[in-house]
C-alpha cells in the first residue's frame, strides 16, 4: 500500500516536473531581464509614473556634480 501511494505521488510529481519544463522552454523570456519583461504593465498609472520619477531623481543625486 505504502509503495502504491509513493509511486502515485512520484507519477504526478515526474508529470508536474515534465509541464513546467515545457512552459519554461516554451516562453522564450529565460534571457531576458524580468524589468524588460514587465516593460509597459502599467503605461498609464499614476504611481508608475511617480516612482519612475523618484528613481531618475534618486540616480541623478548620487551621480557626482559638475565643476
Amino acid at each position: 500500500m505504502i509503495n502504491a501511494n509513493l509511486e502515485k505521488r512520484v507519477t504526478t510529481l515526474e508529470r508536474e516536473l515534465a509541464k513546467v519544463k515545457r512552459q519554461l522552454r516554451g516562453n522564450g523570456t529565460q534571457n531576458v531581464p524580468w524589468w524588460e519583461r514587465i516593460r509597459g504593465t502599467f503605461p498609464n498609472d499614476a504611481a508608475t509614473r511617480t516612482a519612475m520619477r523618484l528613481g531618475r531623481e534618486y540616480r541623478q543625486s548620487t551621480r557626482p556634480k559638475r565643476k
